[in-house]
């Protein structure tokens, strides 16, 4: 039996090329901003206020529920906390 390596988890459980770099898209989106809100050393409630969402929305954020942020809400959040 043959071990594949891939460079990273998109490649190894997405084919289709454009939404595997949608989903690494997303993925450092979401890494980014948990490093900027780590950064600001607030609480949870100021760093949505600071983001425009709820408490409960940052938390589903920080708790890496990938699948609940599109590329474009997250390009939005990342936008709002001043990241480029």
């Amino acid at each position: 039996m043959k071990i594949e390596r891939f460079k990273d988890v998109w490649d190894a459980l997405e084919d289709d090329p454009v939404e595997r770099e949608r989903l690494k898209m997303r993925s450092r989106l979401m890494s980014a901003l948990q490093a900027r809100i780590k950064v600001w050393n607030v609480t949870q409630s100021e760093a949505a206020k600071r983001l425009s969402i709820t408490q409960p929305r940052l938390n589903d954020l920080l708790k890496d529920r990938f699948n609940k942020f599109s590329l474009g809400a997250l390009f939005d959040l990342a936008t709002r906390a001043g990241l480029k």
